[in-house]
Parts: structure tokens; C-alpha cells; sequence
């Protein structure tokens, strides 16, 4: 009997410890986030992105197309501040973001070639999810070039813009080996889908691209050696 005791008491010990430190990290946990890609140049405040909309998640999921032919009709610089977020905006404390991360290592680099915004002028630009901005780094219509860079894919051109998506490995693999590899395309994913579901309720037109020379790619956005582009997104008004 004691020994049963004994062995109950060391039980509900494990059990509360275990409690408590379940606890303890979900109060402590931040995310290891290695330090972002940050560039020098003229900084966008983007408009406060909406939260609500007149669409649910259900008809945005039942709506959801791929779309490669696009009117010449301008995007607002809100629709771009909305896109941007559904992409990797920051959601809530400790920098949570839309997209899930594995161990918030956040690999991700989101990036706009925008041709034809109202009140923005055409250039190569750079997301910062913290401060909700953009930063310009080239300036110019880089939307040819970079359809140039996917096989002539005329469709990257006709958009009125078009957000590409690079991922740094080394954020995640530092963390979880190989593996990490896996997570980062994971997270790309999430990412890419959140952009397909909030231009739909936007009532925009986007397509995923996968087929484009990296080096190239990297070249038009003027991105870091340290970046791999996954996605190329063009959308505009169908």
C-alpha cells in the first residue's frame, strides 16, 4: 500500500509539473526569429488593413480560381495593404503573424513589382510586416523583366502587380536540420493560399507561378544571395 502510494504521489507530481510548464512556455515562448531582410530606401505606410469583409472563408474557398487574364484597371494602394497582410502580416503579440511558421522562424521575404497602383509609383518593393510599410528598393516597372525571368509567362506582365515570395533556409534548417527544408515549403504554402483567398474576396485575380530561372528572379527584386524565390504571384482585375 505505501508503495502504491508512494508511486501515486510521484504520478500527480509529473502530472503538475507537467502542467506547469506547459504553463510556464506557453506565457515565456517567443518566436526565434532571425533577423530580417531590412533595405535602405523610401518608406510606404500602408493603409490599416480591414478585418472584416462581406465574403466568408467558405465562399472565398468556394469562389477561388486561378485567373491569368487581367483587366488594365488599377489596384488601390488598400487592396495592396490587404494582400500584404493576408501574406505575412503580424496578427498579434509576440509578432504572430497570418501564416503559420515552424517555431516562428519566419523564413519568409515577401516582395511587390508594382505597375499600376493608385498613389504608388511603379517599382520593385519590399515588405516589412513590422510597421505594416513597404520599402522601395528599385524604381521603375520591373514587370516585363521579371516575365522575362518566368519563361515569358505573359500573364506575370499583364497584372497590375505581382508579389513574389523568397524564403531564407537557413532560418528554419538552423533550427530543425534537413528537415526544415520541408517546413519552409509548408509555410510558403500558407502563405500563397491566404493571397489566392484574399484577392477573391477582394474580388481580384491571382495565379501561383513556380516556373522561373531563380538567379533572375532574384536579380529583377535585387534581393540577397541568402534569398530563394518559391512563388511568383501576379494579380490584377479580372
Amino acid at each position: 500500500m505505501h508503495i502504491k502510494k508512494y508511486l501515486s504521489l510521484i504520478y500527480a507530481g509529473v502530472i503538475v509539473a507537467a502542467i506547469l510548464g506547459s504553463v510556464y512556455l506557453s506565457l515565456t515562448w517567443k518566436p526565434t526569429i532571425a533577423k530580417p531582410v531590412i533595405y535602405k530606401g523610401p518608406e510606404i505606410r500602408l493603409p490599416e488593413p480591414m478585418y472584416s469583409s462581406d465574403i466568408s472563408v467558405e465562399e472565398a474557398l468556394i469562389m477561388r480560381r486561378s485567373i491569368r487574364a487581367y483587366s488594365q484597371e488599377s489596384l488601390t494602394l488598400q487592396d495592396i495593404s490587404q494582400l500584404l497582410w493576408a501574406a505575412q502580416g503580424i496578427t498579434g503579440q509576440r509578432f504572430l503573424r497570418t501564416a503559420p511558421s515552424a517555431g516562428g522562424t519566419y523564413p519568409l521575404e515577401v516582395y511587390l513589382v508594382a505597375g499600376n497602383v493608385e498613389g504608388l509609383a511603379p517599382g520593385v518593393y519590399h515588405y516589412r510586416p513590422d510597421g505594416h510599410l513597404l520599402t522601395r528598393i528599385r524604381g521603375g516597372d520591373y514587370r516585363m523583366e521579371l516575365q522575362e525571368a518566368a519563361l515569358d509567362q505573359r500573364w506575370i506582365g499583364d497584372a497590375a502587380v505581382d508579389l513574389v515570395i523568397t524564403a531564407v533556409y537557413d532560418r528554419t534548417t538552423d533550427r530543425y536540420g534537413e528537415r526544415g527544408t520541408r517546413y519552409v515549403h509548408l509555410e510558403a504554402g500558407h502563405a500563397a493560399q491566404n493571397i489566392y483567398l484574399q484577392a477573391t474576396a477582394l474580388g481580384l485575380g491571382t495565379v501561383s507561378v513556380g516556373a522561373f530561372d531563380d538567379d533572375r528572379v532574384i536579380e529583377v527584386l535585387n534581393a540577397t544571395k541568402e534569398e530563394t524565390p518559391l512563388y511568383i504571384m501576379p494579380i490584377g482585375r479580372p
